[in-house]
């Protein structure tokens, strides 16, 4: 098995920040350039805050958190800003069949396994260490048998904020025995600042032709259907929420978008442009590039308003957007999709790219 160590940063940043939880020190660590500057913590790698400017110069914080530790430890589970493993999205009724084993997951999302269980990557402390005041890198071994996953998997996640104002997400992984695995990141996105208003009026543009229906439990049928003519159509820049009132199942089923998208085939594995946001009237642009095969696009419909964020607001519906690139949902569970198998002589690499730019 690949090895992937390293000591962990003695160094705390922000004391709101600093907390022992399970024997490990959670800590708040700021990446920045000459344009932006990005904080994340080590507890679950979440992508705490994203202050970037507007066509006006004007700065502001464009995803959802909170001001403390102590909010995420108790805020309602809804990702805000983490690393997602072993698997991301739903696996259907937290069970998979590989090399004529059946297996069980823990279920935390009704009958179905969601986003690695309640134990998975995102409620967990990384070890980390910050290599320069633009690079971090985030290490995590999660054990054979945790969340139900077979094998000892030893995770590496950095990010790299760049001088062109690019947010670089780069997981490594490997395992001494075969194991699921697709990873992703939560965060929630508002352009105008962090629910700074709806999200209704950004446009999006998601270079998929082909979206994944679910079920009433946002399960993927296993069918792959054509965008064209349906609320899910974004192959050209459409304001989010133009078709959110239309008379569709999968509206209902998601309370507006909670579906994975099929991406444009490219070369495998070669970083391309998945999808593109842009709020009118602050001027500022997101381009998301990854060399996964999907992604996952939701309009924060399960938001509610009990979580009270930064500057005590509270999050509401569809006050944010995540864009989260991963594997084939359910795939464990669908003979007709993709294998996100990793065995032991492989090495697990995925490479996402967040460019925020204002015009």
């Amino acid at each position: 098995m690949t090895e992937l160590k390293f000591q962990s940063e003695k160094i705390f940043y922000n004391k709101t920040f600093t907390e022992s939880y399970e024997n490990m020190v959670i800590k708040l660590f700021l990446l920045k350039n000459n344009n932006m500057e990005v904080a994340i913590t080590n507890y679950g790698g979440r992508i705490v805050s994203w202050l970037a400017p507007d066509k006006r110069g004007e700065v502001a914080d464009i995803v959802l958190g909170f001001n403390s530790i102590g909010e995420y430890l108790n805020a309602d589970e809804n990702y805000f800003g983490a690393i997602i493993g072993r698997y991301a999205n739903r696996l259907a009724n937290g069970t998979f069949a590989m090399n004529g084993q059946e297996y069980q997951l823990n279920t935390n999302s009704g009958d179905h396994h969601l986003h690695g269980g309640s134990g998975g990557f995102h409620n967990v402390v990384w070890d980390a260490k910050k290599l320069n005041e633009q690079h971090l890198v985030l290490q995590y071994l999660s054990e054979d048998g945790e969340e139900g996953f077979p094998g000892n998997l030893n995770v590496q996640v950095q990010y790299i904020l760049t001088d062109e104002n690019k947010l670089k997400i780069d997981y490594t992984a490997v395992t001494d025995k075969t194991t699921p695995i697709s990873l992703t990141n939560h965060a929630y996105f508002n352009l105008a600042g962090a629910a700074d208003g709806k999200i209704t009026d950004h446009r999006l543009m998601i270079d998929a032709e082909k979206f994944m229906p679910v079920d009433s439990t946002l399960i993927p049928t296993g069918e792959m259907l054509e965008v064209e003519n349906t609320p899910f159509d974004f192959t050209k820049a459409t304001a989010i929420g133009k078709r959110f009132n239309s008379n569709n199942e999968q509206l209902e089923y998601g309370k507006g978008s909670d579906h994975n998208f099929i991406l444009r085939k490219d070369q495998p594995g070669t970083l391309k442009l998945a999808a593109r946001v842009s709020d009118p009237a602050s001027g500022r642009v997101m381009e998301v590039h990854t060399t996964e095969p999907c992604i996952q696009f939701y309009s924060g419909n399960s938001l509610d308003g009990s979580d009270i964020g930064k500057d005590g607001k509270p999050y509401l519906p569809q006050t944010a957007f995540c864009l989260e690139p991963q594997h084939f949902p359910d795939s464990l569970n669908q003979p007709n999709f993709p294998s996100s198998i990793l065995k032991s002589d492989s090495v697990y690499h995925s490479l996402s790219v967040y460019h925020v730019t204002a015009k």
